[in-house]
């Protein structure tokens, strides 16, 4: 069985969230209390203001109030787990400046997309931290890109050290959500992410205790952890929903027919409760665009969850006029920051139920959340 966090640490949190061990397969609503409040999720860290996934983009994130951390994870040549988002490192290093590896630029399918680039597994740790991370959105995000070529890459035992140490010198507890990225790409080369994430979560005593939340777009890997974390208290699992076409890609790879579609009806999502405690869609499933680009009804997707005894996640917040909704847009440069409207948007999505959602700029989260106007 897998378990959830235990009352006493999300209470120290100020979540509140108290979860009992989850037995196999159909799971009731009630084992899975919700939040007191939404949980705020650092979507890599503060990404809207620092480089993603640097030291500096979780410092901020912890800074202002974030309640879990997010690194996404891929694996290095010599099986080190890497805090990036994705494993072709091409947008958000400086690696092509860097002429010793101009002969491993590669073209690469992962996850059924053809890619080019550099990629980690390519590339052992010690050659990545010659490495520096610059900003994925360029000139969108002009005070991150400011911290280009100023912060090296981490690995997921930096992270999970950075976190606890913020966490003991604030005196607050802080969880991560760590994301195992290409899980049916990486097994496939030989380097098996799960195997290397449980055994940095066997040799942590931070892990034993830490609130964590372990997410994939997958499927297989989701159900495999379910086993393997039996027993810790601290730990749930979040199924993470794409495009409605789109599969899983461990069920693409073993040609089935199954879409995130499928898996938001009532019976796909019992089927994601068996083994899941979370269900992570994108904003526009809950609440979608009309045809003017602003706000249409909420779907029946949050409660359709909750009553299945999933708790509702979302992805992703960002500040920028260009993500918003039309009604939050502030009439200015479509690139321009748009703080205000965020704190709109966040709390129109907060009104349907959810219980944590994604976001670029965690301060923007904590106003949404904790200020009333």
């Amino acid at each position: 069985m897998v378990a959830g966090f235990s009352r006493r640490s999300m209470m120290a949190m100020g979540a509140g969230l108290g979860v009992t061990a989850l037995a196999g397969g159909a799971v009731h609503a009630a084992t899975r209390p919700r939040p007191v409040k939404p949980l705020l999720m650092a979507h890599r860290g503060c990404s809207a203001l620092r480089p993603e996934h640097t030291l500096a983009s979780y410092a901020k994130a912890i800074a202002d109030g974030a309640d879990f951390i997010e690194p996404d994870l891929v694996a290095t040549k010599d099986g080190v787990l890497l805090a990036r988002h994705e494993n072709n490192i091409a947008e958000t290093t400086d690696v092509a400046a860097h002429p010793e590896f101009a002969a491993r630029r590669a073209v690469k399918v992962i996850d059924g997309e053809k890619l080019e680039g550099w990629f980690t597994e390519d590339f052992t740790l010690t050659e990545l931290k010659t490495l520096r991370a610059k900003e994925r959105l360029g000139a969108l995000r002009p005070e991150s890109m400011s911290y280009d070529g100023q912060f090296q890459i981490v690995t997921f035992d930096e992270v999970v050290d950075f976190v606890a140490a913020e966490a003991a010198a604030r005196g607050r507890t802080i969880g991560i959500i760590p994301e195992i990225k290409h899980s049916t790409y990486f097994n496939g080369i030989g380097l098996p992410v799960e195997d290397l994430f449980l055994a940095r979560v066997k040799a942590s005593r931070v892990l034993a205790t830490m609130p964590m939340v372990v997410q994939s777009f997958e499927i297989a890997n989701l159900k495999r952890l379910r086993t393997m974390l039996a027993g810790m208290a601290n730990v749930q699992l979040m199924q993470l929903i794409d495009d409605d076409a789109h599969r899983p890609a461990d069920v693409a790879a073993g040609g089935g027919a199954l879409t995130y579609g499928a898996m938001l009806t009532p019976a796909g999502l019992a089927e994601i409760a068996g083994y899941a405690d979370w269900v992570a869609p994108a904003t526009r499933r809950i609440i979608p665009l009309g045809a003017d680009g602003r706000l249409a009804a909420p779907t029946s997707l949050v409660a359709d969850a909750h009553k299945a005894g999933l708790l509702v996640g979302t992805w992703t917040f960002r500040p920028e006029n260009t993500f918003l909704a039309g009604d939050f847009r502030d009439g200015g440069d479509a690139k321009a920051r748009n703080p205000e409207g965020s704190v709109r948007e966040i709390r129109r999505y907060l009104q349907t139920g959810l219980d944590g959602f994604f976001t670029d700029d965690p301060a923007l989260g904590y106003r949404a959340l904790n200020v009333s106007q």
